[in-house]
Order: C-alpha cells, then sequence, then structure tokens
C-alpha cells in the first residue's frame, strides 16, 4: 500500500532561525550508542515483568540504553514496590546498582503525566535529575507552561508523545505532528517530539514525513516497525522486515543530527521478545556499518 504524505508546514519564524541556541545538559555519551544512536529498550518493552529483569534484558539484546515507565514493579523480591517518580531514595539507588551492573544507562521516562501544579510537576523533574536523565516522554499539553519552567531550571528536555488517532474522540490530536509542532514552535528548544513511529504508521502517516515537519525538535523516539500500514491492530516485527521504512527514519535522523534516545517499544511476543528486539538493534548496527 501507497504510503499517505503529511504536508510540510512551515511553522518555524526567522526568530527562531536566528536565535542563539540554549546551552543543554550534557549529551548521552558515546559509549551508550550503537551505530551512531543512543539505542536501548522502552521498559515498556518487558511490562510483564520487573524494572530490574528489563534491565537484564535490554542488556541481553544488546542495548546500552532504557527508558522507565511508570507503575512497573520493582523486581521479583519486591514485587509490592512500584517504580515510578515518587520511589523513596533507597529505591533509586537499587535501581542504580542495577544498571551500573549490567553497564546501561537510563535516559527518559514516561509517557507520564505531568501535572500543571508546579509542585507536583518538580517531583518528576527531580526523579530525572536523580537518575540522570537526558528526557521526559508526557502527553499533557495542559501542562505545558509548568513544563517550560521546569525545562529551564533542571536543563531537561521533555518530548510529546504520539499515540494513534482515535476515531471515536477527534479532540485527540497528538498523532498529528502538525497539531505537535504548533504546541512546542514557540516554547523552549528543549521541548519538542518523542516520536513514536509506529504510532504514525498506524494513523496513516508516514514517518520521514512527520520527522522533517518536526525537525530541530525530535527530542527522542520510539521507533518501530510494522507488519500493516494505516492500521490500528499492526504489530511490531524486527527492523527492516515491515512497512515503516526504518533506513529512511534512521537517515533522516541523522540528517537532523538527532542526538536524543532510540527506544524499542517492542509490543508484541510479550513473554519472550529479547531475540526480535535483539534483531532490531542487529539492524541499526548493520544499516550503520554498510554505510562506512
Amino acid at each position: 500500500m501507497t504510503m499517505k504524505s503529511v504536508a510540510l508546514v512551515p511553522f518555524v519564524a526567522l526568530a527562531a532561525v536566528f536565535a542563539t541556541p540554549p546551552a543543554f545538559a550534557e549529551k548521552i555519551p558515546d559509549e551508550y550508542k550503537t551505530g551512531g544512536f543512543a539505542l536501548g529498550c522502552q521498559a515498556y518493552t518487558f511490562n510483564r515483568f520487573s524494572v530490574f529483569e528489563a534491565i537484564e534484558k535490554t542488556a541481553q539484546a544488546g542495548g546500552k540504553v532504557i527508558e522507565f515507565f511508570p507503575g512497573q514493579k520493582l523486581s521479583a523480591e519486591e514485587p509490592n514496590v512500584k517504580w515510578d517518580h515518587n520511589a523513596a531514595d533507597d529505591v533509586v539507588e537499587k535501581v542504580k546498582a542495577q544498571l551500573a551492573k549490567y553497564h546501561l544507562k537510563a535516559v527518559n521516562y514516561g509517557v507520564v503525566g505531568i501535572p500543571k501544579d508546579e509542585a507536583q510537576a518538580r517531583k518528576i523533574f527531580e526523579f530525572a535529575k536523580k537518575l540522570g536523565l537526558y528526557g521526559i516522554t508526557t502527553e499533557s499539553v495542559d501542562a505545558i507552561d509548568t513544563i517550560e519552567k521546569l525545562v529551564k531550571e533542571y536543563d531537561i528536555r521533555v518530548g510529546f508523545h504520539d499515540h494513534p488517532k482515535r476515531a471515536n474522540d477527534p479532540s485527540y490530536k497528538m498523532w498529528d505532528p502538525n497539531y505537535v509542532l504548533s504546541v512546542v514552535k514557540n516554547r523552549d528548544r528543549r521541548i519538542g517530539s518523542c516520536a513514536d513511529t509506529g504510532h504514525w504508521v498506524r494513523s496513516g502517516l508516514k514517518p520521514v514525513d512527520c520527522l522533517r515537519i518536526l525537525k530541530g525538535r525530535i527530542i527522542s523516539s520510539h521507533l518501530k516497525d510494522l507488519n500493516e500500514f494505516g492500521k490500528l491492530e499492526a504489530h511490531d516485527l524486527p527492523y527492516g522486515t515491515g512497512v515503516s521504512d526504518v533506513p529512511a527514519i534512521l537517515e533522516e535522523l541523522k540528517r537532523q543530527k538527532f542526538e536524543g534516545n532510540i527506544s524499542i517499544e517492542y509490543e508484541y511476543a510479550w513473554d519472550h521478545s529479547v531475540p526480535e528486539v535483539a534483531q532490531c538493534i542487529g539492524f541499526v548496527r548493520g544499516y550503520e556499518a554498510a554505510k562506512k
């Protein structure tokens, strides 16, 4: 099926073009990159397991970074302890020790709701600071003023995530990259998109077109290759075997000098997905090697 292109909308104003970029926090170190990208897993890939197991499985698959999500059980030994931004300091230290054991770097956290209330939102940014995260992922557009204030204070990026178009909820607009750009375009440059390419494909959008619309605003990505285009029930496949055109996505991210994390959020074969996740990582490693 031919992919539907999204019209490119020139939102960038001259003031933004000539503005001096802000001094961002430290980049993700090269030692945590694969094929030129900070590549690993969104822990939701292993949501049937614990945080400790998600870290171990990410390492087994060859990932070097991990993105956490709120609510996952901590470990088999402490199944009633939930991992989120309310975690006690001793729990944070346990997770840091597990990351160090498997030589992984935590880089992102979400999708998490960020409240308008500054005191409540600050808990999320403090949590990110404790873990040394590159970014936070959310869909909380209504909290944009609070988010911008805290982004400037903490120097931590925020990416707005997209889920698929909802036929029964026309008020949901995050699936549309033009809408996401309208939300972030006049905001601090550390606020942008968490580009979920799989959900764009489910919405009938070509990921490369979406990335181009959001040029310079891609904070992170949930990179997916799906078996069908334009269907909500489409499922993940190893990179390079589906309809998403992963090579073109990687090329566009490179062209934009993307510096964020790529999270493999593999929402299929839930109980035994490590081999397929490893194929995704191997694809990125091999694709980059072939370009040299």
